[in-house]
């Protein structure tokens, strides 16, 4: 059981998401940076799609009132134990009464925290992913707040001793994480409508900086900087919208969609983020700037099957750690 003192700014259950249900009308929602979540899963023997808490900028402090095997991976946001800084993206071995706290954030702003055994809260549409707006998934449909009280499932017994090797503090390793940044350069393709844009928009996408607005959160990230315009007026048909699409309203401030980002949009699409550079994207935080780089959907899908066979190996080289 984990007992929340302290909620952070936003603390929330999530997992790989609700797919499957869109062409409903149903929110995906899901972790913001998927490949912290997944890496952490990992790091304490869980299936990637199992849930975990993702922290925002500010975190939470939370008693673990039995012990417990955990991963901290994604953004930098000063983890400590019992005042004691811990490492991220490496398995950690945790005491009943033990108090896990965060500080100020370093680099990114999303942290993903797996707990060994999972988290006990009942799936809805088949996932335990927490949609605030609709108050549906996770922890009661809503951010974890202080004296709430988690469960986390059973560890099998034979597991515990490999966990117990892989958190040995004295064994100085961990999982190389991503280049976070500030300013990062993220892989860009075109977008459906890329083209109804005018010479002087698709140029400025692909060699100006964006800042990112307060107005940002879960469902989107608000981009300031060089408008972008349309040749023309047009009115477009809603279709459907992925992670990482980027559309321009009107006022031709562009949007980048993310984790809890509506099913269809009707605003004309410039551009699609390369799936692999999503979490550069999503640890980003209000006043942090992004250029876009652009690439073909063949580079893009060329690294996404490079990504997963890197995973792949690191499930291979966990595995093998654990049983030294």
């Amino acid at each position: 059981m984990l007992k929340i003192i302290k909620g952070g700014l936003q603390t929330t259950v999530q997992d790989l998401g609700r797919t499957g249900f869109q062409k409903y009308g149903v929110i995906a929602s899901g972790a913001m940076d998927p490949f912290a979540h997944r890496t952490a899963n990992l790091l304490v023997g869980n299936a990637e799609q199992e849930a975990t808490l993702e922290i925002a900028l500010a975190g939470p402090a939370i008693e673990f009132q039995e012990p417990a095997f955990i991963a901290i991976c994604g953004a930098d946001l000063s983890p400590t134990i019992d005042g004691v800084s811990v490492k991220r993206w490496r398995t950690l071995s945790v005491n009943k009464g033990s108090v896990l706290k965060f500080g100020a954030p370093r680099t990114g702003c999303r942290a993903y925290i797996a707990i060994a055994g999972g988290i006990s809260v009942a799936p809805i549409m088949n996932s335990k992913s927490t949609y605030l707006r609709a108050g549906i998934g996770g922890f009661h449909g809503r951010a974890l707040d202080a004296g709430d009280e988690l469960p986390i499932g059973r560890i099998a017994d034979e597991a515990i001793e490999a966990l117990r090797k892989a958190s040995d503090q004295e064994v100085d390793w961990q999982i190389p994480a991503p280049r976070y940044s500030a300013e990062p350069i993220v892989r860009l393709m075109r977008g459906r409508q890329f083209d109804l844009f005018n010479s002087t928009s698709q140029q400025r996408l692909f060699t100006e900086a964006f800042s990112v607005s307060t107005d940002s959160d879960r469902m989107g990230y608000r981009l300031e900087g060089p408008q972008l315009s349309l040749t023309e007026p047009k009115e477009l048909i809603s279709e459907a919208v992925a992670f990482g699409s980027i559309q321009v309203p009107a006022d031709g401030n562009p949007i980048i969609l993310l984790a809890d980002r509506q099913t269809t949009g009707g605003y004309p699409k410039i551009g699609q983020i390369a799936s692999v550079d999503l979490p550069l994207a999503t640890q980003l935080k209000p006043g942090d700037r992004i250029r876009f780089k652009e690439i073909t959907l063949e580079e893009a899908q060329t690294l996404f099957i490079e990504q997963e066979q890197q995973i792949r190996q690191l499930k291979v080289g966990i595995r093998l750690k654990m049983e030294e």
